[in-house]
């Protein structure tokens, strides 16, 4: 049975064109050519780039923040509570008004003491800043390292310069030792973000990024065991190119380098938009779609590449839309976010907190009373000859706040 599997799995028709066999493929009179049992070493690979990753982050990117004056800021915990804790993992984090109340009764605690704990929870699972500092560092360092090599490994290459040498007497095309490695250490990158994805900084778009993840790592085992590799490459270094610029203008983003990080996210902008947008569709999706076919007949092969080449090109559309989204924010006058974070919750809720509880005590007091910030707006009383902040009569809305209750 299982045998029967693998003699379908490997079916010639499947991965080759007509008239042509694995026997074709066989290595001879010191021609090297890609074997699918070439890739068993990126699984190891992959492990070891988790525990290069690990001590990176440790003794390269934990300095580099503190160089930056990037620190783990200390957040209040939210306080053992075994009804609340049950409702945060199995019902939900933001309980609806009427949950709130329904849990108030449950706990014993008042519907303000219930929303901080849910506040304060929800904030405890929140990454913090120092943790995307170390992997938009881990991932900066690999992609412009990986983008400078699969420049050297490509661009003394005929295929570089005319597309319809990439399928030069394909499928017979022997590698050599720089698309080898080239192709083990992507796949193996690719392997080790697959596995770190459910405990690295999870994003809006989480499921696309397990597509994308999933994606690369079947075009790029395909193209390897089709001997797509000449495409491979080409298609690597073109994704390497502006992923490298995104992650830096994350890291001075965090480094609170505002306009550092908009101008480097601009150049990123125009790189994605021409290589994933202009130069992937209309030259690297034409040479593998249609130069193929002045060779041979389609095949089963052709079609799975290139379906696998719709799916990233859809994605990137998708990214393109969020990349449009922020570069209108930057064009508006806001600061520049990643549009797949989500919105940290932390400054804004603990500053709530403090302006609810403690946050009073430390502010100077008149009649009384807390001083508001001069940032706000003010308007004449009609009980007396001042101008009062207008938050100051909806704070104190039960009485006139000049005179005393």
């Amino acid at each position: 049975m299982l045998q029967t599997l693998y003699d379908y799995f490997w079916w010639e028709r499947l991965w080759l064109p007509v008239n042509l066999t694995w026997a074709d493929l066989e290595d001879r009179d010191g021609r090297v050519y890609a074997k699918a049992s070439d890739l068993y070493i990126t699984l190891p690979l992959a492990l070891l780039f988790l525990i290069i990753r690990y001590f990176f982050e440790l003794y390269v990117a934990t300095p580099l923040a503190a160089l930056l004056n990037i620190k783990e800021k200390t957040r209040l915990r939210a306080p053992p509570n075994a009804t609340l804790e049950h409702f945060y993992l199995t019902s939900g984090k933001q309980p609806k008004q009427a949950e709130v109340e329904l849990l108030s009764r449950q706990s014993g605690l008042s519907g303000r003491q219930v929303e901080r704990w849910f506040r304060r929870r929800r904030n405890q699972d929140r990454p913090s800043l120092l943790k995307k500092f170390r992997e938009a560092s881990w991932r900066f360092t690999f992609y412009l390292i990986a983008f400078i090599a699969g420049m050297a490994v490509i661009v003394d290459k005929p295929w570089f310069y005319d597309m319809k040498k990439v399928w030069e007497g394909y499928p017979i095309q022997s590698t050599i030792p720089s698309q080898y490695w080239y192709y083990m250490i992507e796949l193996s990158f690719y392997w080790s973000l697959l596995f770190s994805i459910a405990s690295d900084v999870k994003r809006k778009d989480f499921k696309e990024q397990i597509i994308h993840h999933v994606a690369t790592i079947i075009l790029i085992s395909f193209s390897w065991f089709a001997n797509y590799i000449r495409a491979g490459t080409l298609i690597m270094a073109l994704h390497d190119s502006s992923d490298y610029l995104l992650e830096s203008a994350k890291m001075f983003n965090y480094a609170g380098w505002k306009n550092t990080c908009n101008n480097i996210f601009i150049v990123f902008a125009i790189v994605f938009i021409i290589t994933r947008l202009v130069i992937l569709p209309f030259w690297i999706l034409h040479c593998t779609l249609v130069y193929p076919l002045e060779l041979y007949p389609a095949f089963f092969g052709y079609y799975f590449f290139n379906c696998m080449m719709g799916v990233l090109q859809l994605l990137h559309i998708f990214w393109a839309y969020l990349i449009l989204r922020m570069a209108h924010k930057f064009i508006t006058g806001k600061l520049v976010e990643d549009e797949r974070s989500d919105r940290e919750e932390t400054e804004s809720s603990e500053g709530e907190e403090a302006a609810v509880g403690g946050g009073a005590k430390s502010r100077p007091l008149a009649n009384g009373h807390p001083i508001l910030s001069n940032n706000h707006r003010y308007q004449s009383c009609s009980s007396c000859p001042q101008s009062h902040p207008l938050q100051s009569q909806r704070r104190w809305s039960g009485y006139h706040h000049c005179q005393p209750p």
